[in-house]
């Protein structure tokens, strides 16, 4: 009587609709960057499973490379980098002890995200630690401009759709309505920034090298002769140097986040852009 009364029940169950097993499994999307695995989230919608290995709060630059990395990298389907070699200190040895062929570069699971985004700053000399740390190809955070972002989730969605054929519609239908609020997203920002656009200084005269009094003393300087309101900083840096700026100008302070997670209330590819922006405008209020 007990496995006719198991049968009975499970049919029971199967016609009360509960959930059966998934049709399809979900791709594993492994990411470096959480911008990234937000984007593969919008584009991929529930055929994916995203993880970022690099929190949206820690400088990309300089990333511990952890053990549970490579647990996370050898079950990957998929593995989006941001490439410009932005990764090249921490995940080749991680991927070569991943054993997971599939996501290596050149294999069909691996994706540089930077390919056919516009690129910034992009050395034309050869470049030694003297320039402090520019990149030799390129400055890497292509991401923060919105037009490289659909250029990213476009590449995402060809990718998912090349491992996961059967999820090809899908992933076209998640693009174009991400494209389609991009789009709507853009003119909103641009409404807000286009009052305040203006000359713009940068306190660190070459990447990672702190300021000397004499280039600290040149942007103030510069500061007070173009009437700049306003000083934006990463908020991996110390404050110190903007702060003494700032107290010696009038000019506003604020941090500016480049990457999704920098905030907990930065949970998306448009929370980032709305955050940031929201509070370029609201710190450039009352200002003269």
């Amino acid at each position: 009587m007990k496995p006719t009364k198991l049968a009975v029940a499970g049919l029971a169950l199967a016609l009360l609709g509960l959930p059966e097993s998934p049709a399809f499994a979900k791709l594993k999307v492994v990411t470096t960057l959480q911008d990234l695995a937000s984007l593969a989230d919008l584009v991929g919608g529930d055929r994916v499973e995203t993880l970022a290995l690099v929190k949206g709060y820690q400088d990309p630059h300089f990333v511990d490379a952890k053990p549970s990395f490579i647990l996370k990298l050898s079950r990957a389907d998929a593995l989006i980098v941001a490439g410009l070699e932005l990764e090249i200190g921490y995940l080749p040895p991680l991927l070569d002890q991943s054993r997971n062929a599939k996501i290596h570069p050149g294999s069909p699971g691996y994706l540089d995200a930077s390919t056919g985004c516009e690129i910034l700053n992009r050395p034309t000399q050869q470049v030694t630690r003297a320039f402090g740390d520019v990149h030799p190809y390129g400055n890497p955070h292509y991401w923060t401009d919105p037009e490289n972002g659909r250029i990213i989730a476009r590449s995402i969605a060809a990718k998912l759709a090349e491992l996961d054929p059967s999820g090809r519609e899908a992933y076209a239908a998640n693009l174009a309505a991400f494209e389609g609020r991009l789009t709507e997203k853009e003119e909103e920002w641009a409404g807000k920034m286009a009052p305040d656009a203006g000359t713009n200084g940068h306190v660190e005269p070459k990447p990672g090298i702190p300021p000397s009094p004499t280039h600290t003393l040149e942007i103030i300087n510069l500061i007070m002769t173009e009437k700049i309101r306003l000083i934006l900083v990463e908020p991996y840096f110390d404050l110190k140097t903007p702060k003494f700026i700032a107290e010696k100008t009038g000019a506003t302070v604020l941090s500016f986040y480049p990457s999704v997670g920098g905030l907990p209330e930065i949970q998306d590819y448009f929370a980032l852009f709305d955050y940031d922006i929201d509070a370029f405008v609201s710190a450039m209020k009352g200002k003269p």
